[in-house]
């Protein structure tokens, strides 16, 4: 939990300073539903969410709030996150050894 809550911290301070990040998800979305996604609902969620945060700065607030959030829902809509490739492999290297070395 500890390592998830990590990555999506981070996913979220990185679109909190470059929201042009926010095309990437939007790309996976598009590509994944295209592909017959297996929760193409949960998709289509997160795409309404991710256009939000492009059109305001309460939209924004929104995206960000749900990534760092930790409730039930936030977990599980998280758990199908259209996010990969906004962090880099070494981003991600460097919380995976964090998180290792906190056990």
């Amino acid at each position: 939990m500890l390592l998830q809550k990590e990555l999506f911290d981070l996913i979220a301070d990185k679109i909190a300073c470059d929201p042009k990040l926010l095309r990437i998800p939007l790309e996976n979305i598009e590509r994944w539903i295209a592909a017959d996604h297996s929760a193409p609902h949960r998709l289509r969620q997160w795409r309404e969410i991710i256009l939000n945060a492009e059109q305001s700065a309460e939209g924004l607030s929104s995206l960000l709030a749900v990534l760092r959030d930790q409730s039930e829902s936030s977990v599980h809509l998280k758990s199908f996150d259209p996010f990969p490739g906004v962090l880099t492999t070494h981003e991600r290297q460097d919380v995976l050894l964090r998180c290792g070395f906190a056990h």
